[in-house]
Formats: structure tokens, C-alpha cells, sequence
């Protein structure tokens, strides 16, 4: 069975002003859809064929092609579910415990997410992940993620796309300006769910 785009859970310009509807549009019909179809192409026939996402993310030989395609199939579906039009504030449950726990605050942890994001040179991602039952930071170059072996460790329950594709018709070069823009949409009751789930 292969791998289909999901359909986002709001509209293109729901995430407005922070994210505009041209760059959400493009962003997953053209390149998600893209990580569709190569993912597909790349698996079929062989026994990564009828897997889930996340066990093909943890196989220890994963050609360049599952690799980049499996990694931007799986990035971006956490991607959107991390946000949503009714986002923003500060986290709630489980996650703002355990945030104020791990970093001392939420201004703290905004600050060592934003950091991780901005830092990552070139294309890539950064994750709020969950380790040993402690939140990790950490980002990923190209369609990398943490399930992947030699990859920032953990199981992932946030995610911020920093490939220029992400953000470059709204924010050009102001990565930074984009990546606070991030944090006025974060779906946090979705980032907690995924947290209590990984814990």
C-alpha cells in the first residue's frame, strides 16, 4: 500500500499572518506531494514496501533515495499537525511541565528552540523531542529526523521546517523573524498529546 499526501486539518490561509496561504499552498501540494511520490517510487518492490513511516525512519540501511523522500514524508506530517489557526499561548499539560522542568521556563526553552532553528546551516529542521523522559533540542540537516539512527535522539512531538522553501516568499532572508512567527501557532494541546504519548 502507498503512502498518500494528507490533507491539512485547515485551510491554506488559516495560519495568516505567520505563515501565508502561497507559501502553505506550494509548500504541500508541490513539495510534500513530491515526498509522496518519490517515497512510493523508491519503496515499491521492495521490503520497505507496506511498512509505516516511522519503521522505515528507524532502518539502519535506508538508501539516499528512502532516506530524503521517507524523511520529508514523515517531517512534514508532523509539521502541520504541530500547528494550527487557534495556536499560540503557552504550551499546556504534561508539555509545560515539563518544559519549565527541562529549561526553567517557556522564554527559556523559545530561546534554545529559536537557536536551534536559526543555527542549522543550510536546509533542515529543528525538534522538541522526547528522551528518556526528558525533552532533547536539537535539529537535523536535509529531510533528517530523529527516528533515523546517527540522528539528534528521542522521539519527536515538534518540528519547525527551516528549508528556505518554508518561508522564503513572506520572510526572504529573515529566518529568524519566521521562526518567532512559529511560536504564534504552535498547536500545544497536539504537542502534548504527542508528549504523553512518548513518555
Amino acid at each position: 500500500m502507498s503512502f498518500e499526501l494528507p490533507k491539512l486539518p485547515y485551510a491554506y490561509n488559516a495560519l495568516e499572518p505567520n505563515i501565508d496561504a502561497r507559501t502553505m499552498e506550494i509548500h504541500h501540494s508541490k513539495h510534500h506531494q513530491g515526498y509522496t511520490n518519490n517515497l512510493n517510487n523508491a519503496i515499491a518492490g521492495t521490503e520497505m514496501e507496506g511498512k509505516s513511516i516511522e519503521e522505515i525512519c528507524k532502518s539502519l540501511d535506508l538508501s539516499d533515495a528512502v532516506r530524503n523522500n521517507g524523511g520529508g514524508f514523515f517531517n512534514h506530517n508532523l509539521f502541520w499537525a504541530s500547528m494550527s489557526p487557534n495556536g499560540g499561548g503557552n504550551p499546556v499539560g504534561k508539555i509545560a511541565d515539563a518544559i519549565n522542568d527541562n529549561y526553567g521556563s517557556y522564554e527559556n526553552f523559545k530561546v534554545e528552540f529559536s537557536k536551534a532553528a536559526a543555527t542549522r546551516f543550510g536546509s533542515g529542521w529543528a525538534w522538541l523531542c522526547v528522551e528518556n523522559g526528558r525533552l532533547n533540542i536539537c535539529s537535523t540537516a536535509n529531510q533528517d529526523n530523529p527516528l533515523m539512527q546517527g540522528e539528534c535522539g528521542g522521539t519527536p512531538v515538534l518540528c519547525l521546517d527551516v528549508w528556505e522553501h518554508a518561508y522564503y516568499l513572506n520572510y526572504q532572508n529573515r529566518r529568524p523573524d519566521y521562526i518567532s512567527a512559529f511560536f504564534n501557532v504552535i498547536d500545544w494541546v497536539e504537542v502534548n498529546n504527542r508528549y504523553t504519548a512518548a513518555l
